[in-house]
């Protein structure tokens, strides 16, 4: 009966509006699990429906919760999520895909303009107390526009960014994604301004290098020591995307070499970034803590549309983000 109550577990703290809408309709309980993992444990053979970010939810854990409908994903990516095991059970795997297109896209130019100018290092140097005198050349940074920006991935994010780039600062866009993308209907305004372009061609002309990749068995590590070597030496390496698709060490060694010009980096293969990564202090690399979503406005967005995507689900409608878990 779709409108009977329901076991909610929720497993990272939602604004206390949305909250307030669970409650109303679900029988709702809350347990962090990096915090309590033992009050996590116990909801979860009751738990009909899940409701967070941030944590595995494995095939231990759904199996740990026979009576589970629906996990409703406070994020866009899945990647901690065992999309086989949620399969096998038919088990509702919502998301948040569109609210954090933009936000996302700004942080990621934020971070692109910041690594090209060194925003970050002289904004230190001014704190620190070491600006006595004017900068000489040996802490200019480089233009950003004009300059050519390349794209791995062209999702709504990627489009995004696209559309600052060429719409905003007149850079010559390319991208490479799985197909072309049919600009007329999804991103007529960068008809004329971004060209599908084979990866070696774009790593050989790019003056910027942004990664927008999902993490997927084909694109962990795909930004390996190879493709680091086909880019434009000089080139600035931007990561926005998720950080098991960079084989760090191979990131490091074209930074150290002079491959690489600098890197920006949102997102990390492991984090938080271990205090012994030499990511964190390398003086080539302005590091973020992955914060491409990190505003009130959307995050309040995304968790709005969470729990409409799990009340949705509970209520045996169709969720407006289902994630096709039979892609796995």
């Amino acid at each position: 009966m779709s409108g009977a109550r329901k076991k909610v577990l929720v497993f990272r703290a939602l604004p206390p509006d949305q909250m307030a809408r669970l409650q109303a309709a679900h029988d709702v309980s809350f347990a962090d699990p990096k915090k309590d993992r033992a009050a996590f444990d116990a909801a979860l053979p009751e738990a009909q429906g899940l409701i967070g970010s941030s944590f595995p939810i494995d095939a231990g854990v759904i199996a740990a919760a026979p009576k589970l409908e629906v996990v409703s994903s406070v994020s866009v990516g899945v990647d901690n999520y065992d999309l086989a095991a949620l399969h096998a059970r038919h088990i509702v795997l919502a998301h948040t895909p569109g609210v954090l297109d933009e936000t996302v896209a700004d942080t990621v130019f934020a971070l692109l303009m910041a690594t090209s100018r060194r925003v970050v290092e002289l904004a230190t140097l001014v704190r620190e107390g070491r600006w006595d005198r004017n900068i000489g050349e040996d802490l200019f940074g480089f233009d950003v526009h004009g300059k050519t920006l390349g794209l791995l991935g062209f999702g709504r994010i990627g489009q995004a960014i696209a559309r600052r780039a060429a719409l905003g600062f007149g850079m010559p866009v390319l991208y490479h994604a799985r197909r072309p993308v049919d600009l007329a209907t999804q991103a007529p305004e960068l008809q004329g301004h971004a060209d599908h372009t084979p990866l070696p061609q774009l790593l050989a002309r790019a003056d910027f290098v942004v990664a927008m990749l999902p993490l997927t068995p084909q694109t962990r590590g795909m930004v390996d020591a190879d493709l680091l070597a086909q880019m434009k030496p000089g080139a600035i390496f931007i990561n926005g995307g998720r950080g098991a698709t960079v084989d760090e060490t191979a990131l490091l060694a074209a930074l150290d070499s002079g491959q690489l010009r600098a890197a920006g980096l949102d997102v990390f293969a492991r984090e938080p970034l271990p205090l012994d990564s030499p990511l964190r202090t390398h003086p080539k690399v302005t590091p973020l803590p992955h914060i491409g979503s990190a505003t009130h406005e959307t995050r309040h967005g995304m968790a709005e549309l969470a729990v409409s995507n799990l009340l949705d689900a509970l209520a045996g409608r169709r969720p407006a983000a289902v994630y096709d878990t039979s892609a796995s």
